[in-house]
């Protein structure tokens, strides 16, 4: 099969390639911009920056994990190469059209970016009915969700009251963070439970969940993007938001994350996911003045999502072509990267002579992650398998 064809072969490499090449790309446009460079986005290249790292980079990572992981839990047939193609040129028309935003109608431009998550939820939908179960079904009210915030963010660009740029982006935001937890809950013991089998260790040691956690994890999930989006209370959407932090960093603490220390695959899931909780808790207090609110907002998106979204890309390009789940030492280095990057904006948020060049330094270590994902993953998404799936 040719390099290119097989691009659009499988959901996980068109579109977890596309996911690392635009983190590398938006992640150096935000750098040179601190640095004095003009990208030429008129007088908010901060909100094109929000917006890319929410709704471009972010849905690009999802896609690709939903139409690889969908089929498996289905037994659908996957996506044929015609779909991955439409699905993957929607949403690089999307990128363009925000990236062009002001010269192009602001109509256009909402089209265009809308069009790529209601075509991903079809398919989604088109699989999951072919076994419905609702912890999977469920996605799909994620998925709407999030569109929901573009949709507000597009409303504002388009100039009607309707609509609320910065709303929409903070419902993105902890839409995504809300999805990961949900999905990092179920993978991330799994994950590790099933390596500690093969290493031998006793069933004492192994990853505990407790029911009562799980379904509070789960309905504060669902409950907290609602919330968001409704814009309704702030007090009451920041006290969700600290108890949804405590509850997932109490399920954390049952998962023997310590044990996963000496392999880096492993340890990414769990670090991604304390970022998580530990961004919940500061966005949630900075709702009572008690935190700067970008300390919240950058340990999640960078930590949690960024942070998440490189573990589970990496670890599933490598099985799922037929590749040892052993993380190279680039990618190990890519792992520790984004959480550095994610603590030195915490770090510069709160010296204020050091935040610019806590910023630029948060920038290169995003940048460097990101690279080294390329490096590490290339072979796994552009050439053939070298096994069986994983």
């Amino acid at each position: 099969m040719p390099a290119f064809s097989r691009l659009f072969s499988e959901g996980f490499r068109v579109f977890f390639l596309a996911a690392g090449l635009y983190g590398l790309f938006t992640g150096l446009v935000w750098t040179f911009y601190i640095a004095g460079d003009d990208p030429g986005l008129g007088d908010a290249p901060s909100l094109w920056h929000a917006h890319e790292m929410i709704f471009g980079y972010a849905t690009a990572a999802i896609g690709g994990f939903f139409l690889t992981a969908v089929p498996n839990w289905t037994g659908a047939p996957g996506a044929r190469h015609g779909f991955i193609a439409l699905a993957a040129g929607l949403w690089f028309l999307g990128r363009l059209a925000v990236w062009y935003a002001m010269a192009l109608p602001p109509v256009l431009v909402a089209v265009v970016d809308l069009a790529f998550l209601p075509v991903l939820a079809l398919k989604i939908l088109s699989q999951l009915i072919k076994r419905p179960k609702p912890q999977n079904l469920m996605f799909l009210i994620f998925l709407g969700y999030l569109w929901s915030a573009n949709l507000s963010v597009h409303l504002d660009w388009i100039g009607l009251e309707v609509g609320d740029a910065s709303s929409g982006l903070r419902a993105g935001l902890i839409t995504l963070c809300a999805l990961i937890a949900v999905l990092g809950g179920r993978i991330t013991p799994a994950f590790t439970r099933n390596a500690m089998k093969r290493a031998g260790e006793p069933e004492a040691k192994w990853p505990v969940s407790r029911s009562v956690l799980e379904r509070a994890g789960l309905i504060l999930a669902i409950v907290l993007p609602a919330l968001v989006l409704s814009d309704l209370s702030q007090t009451g959407t920041s006290v969700v938001a600290i108890a949804f932090g405590v509850v997932l960093a109490l399920r954390l603490a049952g998962w023997a994350g310590l044990w996963c220390l000496s392999q880096p695959i492993l340890l990414s899931l769990h670090v991604a996911l304390a970022m998580l909780a530990l961004g919940m808790v500061a966005w949630g207090l900075s709702g009572f003045d008690l935190m700067p609110e970008l300390v919240g907002v950058h340990l999640l998106g960078i930590g949690g999502v960024g942070g998440m979204t490189l573990a589970v890309m990496s670890r599933a390009a490598l099985g799922h072509s037929g590749r040892p789940l052993m993380a190279s030492r680039p990618m190990a280095w890519g792992y520790g990267l984004i959480a550095m990057a994610a603590l030195m904006r915490w770090f510069g948020a709160g010296v204020a002579e050091l935040y610019g060049p806590a910023m630029l330094a948060t920038g290169v270590l995003w940048v460097a992650a990101f690279a080294l994902y390329l490096t590490s993953v290339w072979p796994a998404l552009t050439q053939p398998r070298v096994g069986r799936p994983g």
